[in-house]
């Protein structure tokens, strides 16, 4: 094969071409790797420890949830037989006008004996920690003659835990200074077995002792069996108040519990059942 011999300017005209096709050719790889889209983005992960996923213990989709059960009707449970034998010979009248109703209507309990759990306190020596227990249920048990209850060592199968602790500070109405609590009582709701029940968590401060120990257990347990409201009376166990030389359960404090556990409640009752009297 011949040809015309190349010449010098025909020799840099071919390396401008090569220079500038092979130019060409990495612009349009670079270009093609930057569009490309990464494994992330196209839905694949590579498998590392830390997104790494068992898909044999992936659980299933859940079904969708049945709907809600409806809060049983308030209804009366028959009056405990204790209360059905209590007469007040006196006529000392009541203070049911001050009890308050709650979501539930009336706390009443209807599931006898009531289980009581006294915390035995663990921050004062033993002797006084048998002392304060030993107050406590003194207290409790003279309750004991208007309602079954039984003093459990196990917290979890109780009804009303009893705990030496300070209350959270309460705020006047009329003030925002907070002030301290002798005691609290407060409850919480649950289901058991689709029926609506409730526990009682009572606060009793560890300032109070002696007699006024007795006093504020006394007072607080009243409220854990239903009477969720305070009498007007300083006669009265359920006095809003503390007084100097605290009264026993007066004949007023049982004719209020009477009258509360002849009231219409939700608890002790079956999710979704309707009430027909």
């Amino acid at each position: 094969m011949s040809g015309k011999p190349l010449t010098t300017k025909s020799i840099l005209r071919l390396i401008t071409a090569l220079v500038l096709v092979i130019g060409t050719g990495l612009l349009a790889i670079f270009t093609n790797l930057q569009n490309k889209p990464t494994l992330a983005e196209n839905g694949i992960l590579t498998n590392t420890p830390e997104n790494a996923q068992d898909l044999r213990k992936t659980p299933p989709l859940s079904p969708s949830p049945p709907p809600p059960l409806l809060p049983p009707s308030p209804r009366p449970h028959p009056l405990p037989p204790t209360l059905v034998q209590w007469k007040d010979s006196t006529n000392s009248g009541d203070y049911f006008s001050q009890v308050k109703l709650t979501e539930v209507c009336y706390l009443v309990w209807s599931q006898f004996p009531i289980r009581i759990y006294v915390e035995t306190p663990k921050e004062i020596s033993k002797e006084q920690a048998k002392t304060w227990v030993n107050t406590v249920i003194q207290a409790v048990q003279e309750w004991n003659v208007y309602l079954p209850l039984e003093v459990v060592k196990q917290p979890e199968v109780a009804n009303i835990t009893i705990v030496r602790k300070a209350p959270p500070l309460q705020k006047s109405p009329n003030s925002n200074i907070p002030r301290a609590r002798s005691a609290q009582t407060t409850y919480k709701l649950y289901t058991n077995n689709k029926v609506l029940s409730h526990r009682f968590t009572i606060l009793l401060s560890p300032t109070q002792t002696g007699n006024y120990l007795t006093a504020a257990a006394r007072h607080e347990f009243g409220h854990a069996l239903g009477i969720w409201g305070h009498s007007p009376l300083p006669s009265d166990a359920l006095y809003f108040s503390q007084v100097r030389n605290p009264p026993p359960i007066s004949a007023r404090d049982v004719n209020t519990l009477k009258r509360v556990y002849e009231q219409p409640t939700s608890l002790g009752w079956s999710l979704g059942e309707k009430y027909q009297n």
